[in-house]
Order: structure tokens, then C-alpha cells, then sequence
């Protein structure tokens, strides 16, 4: 079972103040404008009903009709990221066809509410293209609707769009999808921009997308990702108005694996990390956290980066009194605020027993390489009992937020699995990581 985020159900063309409407009122409006694409039945010889039969005086089965909504027939300056929106009547089957000049079909597939197309990627710029939307009716004869339109040239002013993991990257169950734009994407056109944002995971696993800031969004599932899955994500986005007359430059698809599903949990009463692999115990380590000055923040991070050495200096922050110039071995970042799990020789005497740190997960040189050599960017760690809590934003908080608060961030309203249009059915056969 695959699951998509998203489903790419909206034109892309730009969007102006105050243009917000519902859907169903343009499709309509459009159906009114443009009867004359239809094909299907007229009105009868002598103003009989459509579709009367003479010889047994009964009505035969409505025809099938089409119409395309867009792009508009000879519309000029379409943007490169443009389905192809239409309505039927009574069709049992319908089918969507776009060539470019030459003749050559373009790849693409209709979204799940049956009423758009989305090419497989950014049209050319400046090329024309004929779409062909065919339905067919119960009596197999088809009716059909073409519109031939012409792309935009390219603009000069596009947007970067780009993924802080790449392709084939092994990360753990905590790490969210990661992905930046060069500029930031106006509000009034995010909903656009994630839209053509799906995400694809086996087995299927419910989540949604969630903006960070104008100029990145991130993506999480509602439980941790499910230990040793594949994730594919997608940003469909070249040529998509972005605002300001800037557009999209690029798609970007990225496929991704979770590795097992390694979890730390500190409490600070007991000064202990416990370790889990794919929900059993495989060590128990003892810890030092920060000391009353300095606490370390409770809630739940993910390591961010692997350092297997480096220099921990603290002088502009702490001052001189408390700063140090420290050389530090196998170091992994859990905030922007310098927190930190990493080997402490120096305190190993107080390790399990008493908090020196100043706010660092301290262990010992030889737990530290062997966390270092077990865990993956995105290995998610709870810490409990602290005086400070960690602040959203401090790191990937994602998972410190609950999955209410998460969906808050999304542009586009939440569809609970199982509801039209929901973002996700998950797999009933599949637990989730623990």
C-alpha cells in the first residue's frame, strides 16, 4: 500500500488578490461558460427530449460529455506547472492525453478526485500543447473536449528549491523531511506550493506537512516512522507562481530509508539513558545533564549532527568566568543552543550520579563510541525532569510538538485516513515503531 500526501488537485496558474473561490463554484462557472467544448447529446428532432427514443417510447441512457476548465482554449502565458482541470458527465471512464507541437504525449496522471491531470513535471517553456480529455459513457461511445494553449517563457525570476537529505540517505525514525526555498513563498501561496508536495512511504504511514517559516516546510509522520520503511518525496514545483512574479525553477524528488528504529530516553531522576532497538532494551547508560545553572532542556530532539571531533567553545557565550575551550570526541547535536550528547572523561566519576554538565548529555568515552557508532542523523532522544523545557524551534522539535499542534502549521486543512482526500491510509497491518 502506497500513501500520497497531498493529492495535486489545483491549476497552477498565478494567483491574484481576493481570487480565492471554491472549487466547485469555478468548475461550475466554467461548465456554464463553456458548453460549446462539450460533445454528447443535442436536443431531439422536434424538440424531443435528449436521448428519446422513437420505437419503444422509452429514454435511453444520458451521453457521456466533457469539458476542459483549463487551461482555456488558445489561452496564452500558461504557467509551466499547469494540470489539467475538467468535468464529465455520466462517464464511466475518462481518459486525459496531452502532446506537445510535435506530437509527442506528455506523461502524467489524474489526481484522485477525477477532475485534474498533473503533467509528470514542468512543461516547456514557450511550448504549445493540445490536452484531449475523452469520456466515455455505458454505451461505449466516447465524447470529447480539447483546449490547445501555450506555456509562458521561462521567467527571469525563479525560486531554489532544495532537500537537506539526499538520495539513498538511511536516517532514523525521528527525522523529519526537510525541504527550503530560496526566497520566502508568501503565505496566500503556500497552500499552492504544498499541493504539489506528496510524500510516498512503504508500508503507508499518516502524516502532513508543516511550515517552519516562509522559507521552509517540514513533513513528519503522526508516529515515528515505521523502523527499516522507504520514503519518497516529491516537490512538483517548477514553473509554479510563487508570489511577486517569481516561479519555481525545478521539481525536486527525493527517496529516502529508515533504518531500526534506535531510541534514547534520559531521565534525569534516575540519571540514566536507556537505549531501544526496534522496542528492546540494548543498553542502559549512565549520564550527567546539566547542573542547576545550566540545565539541560527536557522533551524530545533528534540528533542533527555527528561530530566525531571538534572544539566546544563557549567564551563568547558563557563569558570568562564560566566559558571553556574544550576539545570534545563523538559529539552529536540535539539543539541550535549548543546541547549536545558527546564523551566527557572528566566526569565520568559523576556520571549516574550528579548533573556538572553545562546542559550537554555527558557519557563516557566508551559509551559515547558506541552511541556513536549506533546511531543515525534523526535517531530521536527524550530527555525527562529537567529544571528547563526545550524550546519548539531549538533543533527539529518536531516531535516536541503534539500531532494537533503539527497539523496547525499546514497550509491545507487536515483529512483524517479513511475521509475523502485524506493525506494518508495507513497500513492496519503494520505497528508503528516503538
Amino acid at each position: 500500500m502506497r500513501a500520497v500526501q497531498d493529492q495535486l488537485i489545483r491549476r497552477g496558474g498565478d494567483r491574484r488578490s481576493g481570487r480565492r473561490r471554491g472549487f466547485a463554484a469555478a468548475v461550475l462557472a466554467a461548465s456554464l461558460a463553456l458548453t460549446s467544448a462539450c460533445t454528447g447529446g443535442d436536443g431531439g428532432a422536434g424538440g424531443k427530449p435528449s436521448g428519446w427514443q422513437d420505437g419503444g417510447g422509452q429514454a435511453a441512457a444520458p451521453k457521456a460529455a466533457a469539458t476542459i476548465v483549463e487551461p482555456a482554449a488558445d489561452a496564452k502565458d500558461v504557467p509551466a506547472s499547469t494540470g489539467i482541470t475538467f468535468t464529465t458527465k455520466q462517464a464511466e471512464e475518462t481518459t486525459v492525453e496531452l502532446k506537445d507541437s510535435t506530437g509527442k504525449a506528455v506523461e502524467g496522471e489524474l489526481a484522485a478526485d477525477g477532475g485534474s491531470w498533473l503533467p509528470a513535471g514542468a512543461l516547456e517553456y514557450g511550448e504549445t500543447y493540445t490536452a484531449t480529455v475523452t469520456a466515455t459513457g455505458d454505451d461505449g461511445r466516447p465524447a470529447t473536449a480539447t483546449s490547445t494553449f501555450t506555456v509562458m517563457a521561462k521567467p527571469g525570476k525563479q525560486v531554489r528549491i532544495s532537500s537537506f537529505l539526499g538520495d539513498g540517505q538511511t536516517v532514523g525514525v525521528g527525522m523529519p523531511l526537510i525541504v527550503k526555498f530560496s526566497r520566502p513563498v508568501p503565505e496566500d501561496y503556500r497552500d499552492d506550493v504544498q499541493r504539489r508536495m506528496t510524500v510516498t512511504s512503504q508500508p503507508a504511514q499518516e502524516g502532513i506537512w508543516h511550515w517552519v517559516s516562509p522559507t521552509e516546510i517540514r513533513y513528519r509522520a503522526k508516529e515515528f516512522w515505521r523502523a527499516n520503511s522507504t520514503v519518497s518525496y516529491r516537490v512538483q514545483a517548477g514553473g509554479l507562481p510563487m508570489g511577486d512574479g517569481w516561479y519555481g525553477r525545478a521539481d525536486l524528488t527525493v527517496d529516502i530509508k529508515i533504518g531500526p528504529a534506535l531510541i534514547m530516553t534520559v531521565d534525569n531522576k534516575t540519571k540514566r539513558m536507556t537505549v531501544t532497538k526496534d522496542g528492546a532494551v540494548v543498553k542502559t547508560i549512565p549520564v550527567s545533564l546539566g547542573k542547576k545553572s545550566t540545565p539541560s532542556s527536557s522533551g524530545t530532539m533528534v540528533v542533527i549532527e555527528k561530530l566525531r571531533k571538534t572544539v566546544f567553545d563557549t567564551f563568547e557565550e558563557l563569558g570568562p568566568e564560566e566559558g571553556y575551550r574544550t576539545k570534545i570526541d563523538y559529539a552529536q547535536r540535539l539543539t541550535w543552543g549548543g546541547e549536545f550528547i558527546h564523551a566527557a572523561p572528566w566526569s565520568e566519576g559523576q556520571q549516574g550520579r550528579v548533573n556538572v554538565s553545562h546542559g550537554c548529555v555527558n557519557v563516557s568515552m566508551a559509551n559515547g563510541a558506541w552511541l556513536f557508532a549506533n546511531t543515525r542523523i534523526g535517531d530521536p532522544i527524550t530527555v525527562k525532569g529537567t529544571e528547563r523545557r526545550l524550546q519548539n524551534g531549538n533543533g527539529w522539535t518536531d516531535w516536541n510538538m503534539s500531532w494537533e499542534e503539527y497539523v496547525k502549521g499546514s497550509a491545507l486543512p487536515y483529512e483524517p485516513p479513511g475521509e475523502p482526500g485524506a493525506d494518508v491510509t495507513p497500513d492496519p497491518d503494520v505497528s508503528p515503531a516503538a
